[in-house]
């Protein structure tokens, strides 16, 4: 386990365990959930550029998240992990594929609807996104950053709002006296956690947070990691959580998606993936996280080579021009992963 999620497990931040939950008004009014995951994506496409000549980034995701459930999103730089995060909260658009929601009355298909239709959903769907400073507009108070997500879904108006911006800031370990300050007299960590207060303002369902780590230091990233199970926990929040760290990912997730080349190639439950990984590339993946101990053994050597490219990418499996134990059938191979039972699916023909 890497330094920042053994941090998290020992240490709990002790400002987000001390601080009080923030009650929802919408929670005791919402209408009964709907069978089936909060999220089903299936079929889900993002292509880039001219249609004579695209760059295929997502092709063909499919995968669902139940309510309460932390799923985890990884793979290599340039697999697609951000823009199918992008395009579940509906920031970047979908070329085909469907994105259930249950979060209502009724499913809704959000890859389909309007942004006019989708606009009241975003009170339920939120995103943490990855550069906590870049997100937050510099010429604005941090009360006028929170508030402006209160003003835009009408919620906590007049004399309300001041109070419930003073508490979502105690609820993500800040002071109240911080309401006042400027972005850039935040440290890294600090920042960050004014995101996550951002997202929760409105009262979300499901967070979508983007490599909300990578810009941490570790000692950082440890107090952010327990915050996120914190509130996880006592608000009873849904998280896809996209992230380059495998640790973080095994200590924070249930579930775990592996991409490659903008693809699923295995799905499985966090410890039956880390114990037993099935695809060559997801048991690649974890052999290249490092170890704090020198004195273990690589088994598995690392992967060489870069990505191929999305605008031209091999036929069949497009692992296969870097798998150890690519064979000719792989040309051809279909990549839809398979289901192999106790939750797992992997995209490779070893495992039918």
């Amino acid at each position: 386990m890497s330094r920042a999620a053994s941090a998290a497990s020992a240490a709990p931040d002790a400002s987000a365990a001390s601080a009080m939950p923030v009650a929802s008004a919408a929670s005791s009014a919402a209408p009964a959930a709907a069978p089936g995951p909060l999220v089903e994506i299936a079929g889900l496409c993002k292509q880039f550029g001219p249609p004579s000549a695209p760059v295929r980034a997502v092709v063909d995701v499919g995968f669902t998240i139940a309510r309460g459930e932390t799923v985890g999103l990884v793979g290599e730089s340039g697999s697609g992990k951000t823009t199918i995060g992008r395009m579940l909260t509906r920031l970047t658009e979908p070329s085909a594929g469907r994105v259930l929601y249950r979060g209502g009355d009724a499913p809704v298909d959000l890859a389909a609807i309007s942004l006019r239709r989708y606009r009241p959903l975003r009170a339920r769907i939120q995103m943490i996104f990855q550069d906590p400073y870049a997100s937050l507009n510099p010429r604005l108070r941090i009360r006028q950053i929170i508030g402006e997500a209160l003003d835009t879904h009408g919620l906590h108006q007049g004399a309300a709002r001041l109070p419930r911006i003073h508490a979502l800031l105690r609820q993500v370990g800040l002071d109240e006296d911080h309401a006042e300050r400027y972005p850039h007299e935040f440290s890294g960590g600090q920042r960050q956690r004014i995101g996550i207060a951002r997202a929760l303002a409105v009262e979300p369902e499901f967070i979508v947070a983007d490599e909300p780590l990578s810009a941490l230091d570790v000692s950082i990233q440890a107090q952010v990691i327990n915050l996120l199970s914190d509130l996880r926990d006592r608000l009873g929040l849904t998280l896809l959580f996209i992230s380059h760290d495998l640790d973080v990912v095994e200590y924070l997730c249930d579930r775990v998606v592996v991409l490659y080349l903008g693809r699923v190639v295995e799905i499985a439950p966090t410890r039956a993936l880390y114990d037993r990984p099935r695809h060559p590339y997801t048991r690649a993946l974890l052999a290249a996280s490092p170890t704090p101990d020198p004195a273990l053994r690589r088994e598995i050597p690392l992967l060489e080579g870069d990505l191929p490219s999305p605008a031209n990418p091999p036929s069949g499996c497009v692992f296969r021009t870097r798998c150890p134990l690519a064979e000719a059938r792989c040309a051809s191979h279909d990549m839809t992963p398979r289901p192999l039972g106790d939750g797992r699916w992997s995209a490779c023909w070893r495992d039918e």
